[in-house]
């Protein structure tokens, strides 16, 4: 019998025990509380990647940043590259491309093209007189080719040209000397032989 009585005593501590343990834990996997009428909760704001600040531009930079050619490039499949001057940090720049914003740093390269290089990494512009490109550094693959702005053309249009001017000076130089050696030939072909005895 006591035993027995035990035995129920430990029965109905358990009982008792879970009466209080189970609403507690349903307490705390319930569901959150709407918010009260007439409140607005405000949404999550994702986190901007930080900013990152560049070295001060040496002489080279600034230098090179002088040649860049600011301004819309028309690009190849009618897509466009804008490329601005930055005015927070001098002597670098922003290039434009789609939805796509890139901080730059103007580089004067051993061939005398400009290289604008994305500060992250990720791009890299290429200028030369004729026209310009816009690389992804990270896949090496063209992301827009044949840029042009409006000075390019210009000179693209001066170098065309300046050979087409060549051409006609080397053509004219080579038909003068071509008249000037013909009369020459006229007159030993006209000299009659001397009368043979």
């Amino acid at each position: 019998m006591t035993l027995h009585c035990r035995t129920l005593f430990a029965a109905c501590a358990c009982i008792t025990a879970l009466a209080f343990t189970v609403p507690a834990a349903i307490a705390q996997t319930a569901a959150p509380k709407p918010a009260a009428a007439g409140k607005k909760v405000a949404p999550a704001v994702p986190k901007r990647p930080a900013e990152l600040v560049p070295a001060a531009a040496s002489a080279e930079q600034m230098e090179a940043a002088g040649q860049v050619f600011y301004g819309v490039y028309e690009c190849e499949f009618k897509q466009t590259v804008d490329i601005e001057a930055n005015l927070k940090y001098p002597s670098y720049v922003n290039v434009k491309h789609g939805k796509a914003d890139y901080l730059m740093k103007p580089v004067e390269s051993s061939t005398g093209a400009i290289r604008l290089e994305d500060v992250r990494g990720e791009t890299l512009m290429v200028q030369i007189s004729s026209k310009s490109m816009l690389l992804n550094v990270r896949t090496g693959q063209r992301v827009v080719d044949d840029c042009i702005t409006p000075k390019q053309r210009e000179l693209v249009e001066a170098a065309r040209a300046a050979k087409a001017e060549a051409a006609a000076a080397a053509s004219a130089a080579a038909a003068a000397e071509a008249s000037a050696s013909a009369p020459s030939v006229q007159k030993m072909s006209t000299i009659e032989p001397a009368p043979t005895k």
